[in-house]
């Protein structure tokens, strides 16, 4: 071949549809080729020695341009050419990734008595995020949270939290978390734009969301790595039982800040074992 190269995001991702152009120093275009699957870019006709200026562009990605030199042989390696997502910010490979509720984790924390916080997590969760191609800011995410799964490490309190006057599982069992949008806040950060729906009430929420990466796991597949936090109050939500004690202090502060440990298994399900 006569000129190769690979296209890769910064986290080794082949870049599919990345398309690698070679000018000559006239300007001239002497090459267009297309990377395959695997984002690599193999064009069979050979090239006059000389200087080139070479331009790889894709899709929601910085293009990038570097010179190359044709030797006698009419070759040029370009090796592992680097593209960063447009803005800096970056996201997993596109499709379906699938969250892992045992190496994830859904956790609130609430103000006690005005000087300490209550931890709690909820135990019991399922989402789906999906990764678009072409426009990120098309990116879903969906989640949903069986109420009842509240855990804060006391019997009494949890089961005051399932109450009417907090959660009320039974007439509202399911909270759930729907995407409405996406936008890039900086490098390998992001809002996600959604509708949660909580004890029965409907309020559009943000996530400050940060992408820590992507790897392989000891059972053969590739996880995601995220985390989000948001802040919610809970008289937006219907949920307005409060203790009032001394000096007029509450026992349980209105907001609430909201921390996601995300790992996400690429595919449409879980592996099983």
């Amino acid at each position: 071949m006569a000129l190769t190269a690979k296209i890769r995001t910064r986290d080794g991702w082949a870049v599919s549809h990345a398309v690698v152009t070679v000018t000559d120093m006239t300007g001239t275009q002497v090459v267009r080729a297309e990377a395959d699957p695997e984002g690599a870019v193999r064009h069979p006709t050979a090239l006059a020695p000389g200087a080139y200026t070479v331009i790889v562009t894709a899709i929601g990605y910085a293009p990038v341009a570097s010179s190359a030199l044709v030797t006698a042989s009419g070759r040029a390696d370009l090796g592992n050419v680097t593209l960063a997502r447009q803005g800096g910010t970056e996201l997993p490979p596109p499709g379906p990734w699938t969250v892992d509720p045992a190496h994830s984790s859904v956790g609130a924390v609430a103000q006690h008595l005005g000087i300490s916080s209550v931890r709690g997590r909820f135990t019991d969760f399922g989402a789906r995020i999906e990764i678009a191609p072409d426009e990120v800011e098309k990116s879903r995410v969906e989640a949903v949270i069986r109420a009842s799964s509240i855990d804060t490490g006391n019997a009494m309190r949890d089961d005051h939290l399932r109450s009417p006057d907090f959660l009320d599982v039974e007439r509202f069992p399911e909270i759930t978390f729907r995407s409405t949008g996406i936008a890039p806040a900086g490098p390998d950060r992001w809002t996600v734009h959604g509708d949660l729906t909580l004890h029965g009430v409907v309020r559009a929420v943000d996530l400050d969301l940060a992408y820590l990466g992507t790897g392989a796991d000891p059972w053969g597949g590739t996880r995601a790595a995220f985390r989000a936090t948001t802040e919610l109050r809970r008289d937006d939500f219907a949920m307005n039982y409060n203790q009032v004690v001394q000096a007029g202090i509450a026992a349980i502060g209105t907001t609430l800040r909201v921390e996601l440990d995300v790992q996400a298994v690429q595919g449409e399900s879980l592996p099983e074992g």
